[in-house]
């Protein structure tokens, strides 16, 4: 971690990661109670994260983008494309102008597809490979430090100066990133001319994470570890109401989990130089699975420890993933490979949501977080299986399936 931070360029990495991602997470919770102060409707609310999210499922696409020029420059531009945007959201005070919310949410998500595809390939660049996972774990610190903060600071500044107040400071995170960026010293080559058609060029990061032995499980793990993890994610207030508490303590075993995410990050740089990136995302899976199935039991010291292990458990899988695909993939290929991983990762978390809100007024959420511990560890099994048998198995399952 002290190597990582002595890095110039890691510094101001994570520094513009610590300023763009605070103003992100109070503008995440400044829109939903915008739009519900405005209209009064919990469903229009909710449709400001629905519109962040949706530009996810076009990541493999995006990810094209930071893959066509210089990721520095591109970084900057998408920085300053963000802070005029959000000048704009000053003058939404009526129902009537929610629809320039919306769109500007969903640019703001599609941006953001293509700057974290970007980051991740300029970070693979300017980090030194073998820091790679200190970095990626201070980088989850940071982000998960300012989930903590910045929504309280976002609803505080919401409740004493309204809606565009909190734009107005998102936009002027992401002029202090743009000075960041601008600042670091990275050289990078021109890259080649594109070749083939845009569907070739989107494919081809695809079937690159597709083909790698080391990367396809990684990332499908991360998939369904989740689409577990919204699922559990939508029995939370059923676990509060089964503690007898309201619906507010959700806010502290958040907080919590908040917490035991923060400090897997500032751990993982050297369990994963000791374990190696499938054992470290299979013994966080395990634990996410524990975790998961023991908050069936109703009792506030257990809940708060789950809670914990959860924050702990869950971004192990993330950050093993994120770190193999910057180091398994080719320059030139590492803005697809980074936003179609985003993807398939991310998106079912989005499902998981969905379809748990719809599963807790039907089902026991007793039975459906037990269902998932148990699913959880099922998803772990196969990352504990050793890399070079698990080659073998997958150069094996390729012959068979393309016979001579």
């Amino acid at each position: 971690m002290v190597r990582v931070l002595r890095d110039r360029d890691a510094g101001l990495y994570l520094s513009g990661v610590v300023v763009s991602g605070f103003g992100t997470s109070a503008l995440w919770l400044a829109s939903g109670v915008w739009v519900k102060d405005l209209t009064g409707s919990d469903g229009l609310a909710a449709l400001c994260m629905l519109a962040m999210w949706l530009p996810t499922l076009a990541g493999p696409l995006l990810g094209t983008l930071a893959d066509r020029g210089r990721r520095k420059p591109l970084l900057i531009g998408v920085n300053l494309l963000l802070s005029a945007l959000l000048l704009t959201l000053v003058g939404v005070d009526t129902p009537g102008d929610l629809w320039l919310l919306y769109a500007v949410l969903f640019v703001y998500g599609a941006a953001g597809v293509v700057h974290d595809a970007a980051e991740s390939a300029l970070v693979a660049t300017a980090v030194d490979p073998s820091l790679l996972g200190d970095f990626n774990g201070l980088r989850m610190t940071a982000t998960e430090g300012m989930k903590l903060l910045a929504p309280l600071a976002g609803a505080g500044l919401y409740a004493a100066y309204g809606g565009a107040s909190v734009a107005l400071l998102d936009a002027a995170t992401f002029v202090l990133a743009t000075g960041l960026y601008a600042l670091l010293r990275v050289r990078e080559d021109k890259p080649a001319p594109p070749t083939g058609t845009r569907r070739e060029r989107t494919a081809e990061g695809a079937r690159h994470l597709w083909a790698h032995p080391v990367l396809r499980p990684l990332v499908l793990a991360g998939g369904a570890t989740m689409l577990c993890a919204g699922l559990n994610g939508a029995m939370a207030y059923a676990v509060v109401d089964a503690l007898g508490r309201s619906p507010a303590y959700a806010g502290v075993l958040y907080a919590v989990q908040g917490a035991g995410s923060v400090a897997v990050g500032l751990l993982s740089g050297s369990a994963l130089r000791r374990l190696g990136e499938r054992r470290f995302a299979a013994y966080g899976i395990a634990l996410l699975a524990v975790a998961v199935a023991l908050r069936a039991v109703p009792s506030d010291p257990l809940a708060l420890v789950c809670s914990a292990a959860i924050g702990a458990g869950l971004p192990a899988v993330l950050i093993a993933a994120l770190t193999s695909v910057q180091r398994e993939t080719p320059g030139p290929l590492l803005g697809r490979v980074t936003a179609t991983a985003t993807t398939l990762v991310y998106t079912p978390n989005v499902v998981g949501l969905a379809a748990g809100a719809a599963l807790v007024e039907l089902v026991s959420h007793r039975l459906v977080l037990v269902a998932l511990g148990v699913a959880l560890l099922v998803t772990a099994a196969p990352l504990f299986q050793r890399p070079a048998r698990a080659e073998r198995t997958v150069s094996r399952s390729s012959s068979d399936a393309n016979p001579a």
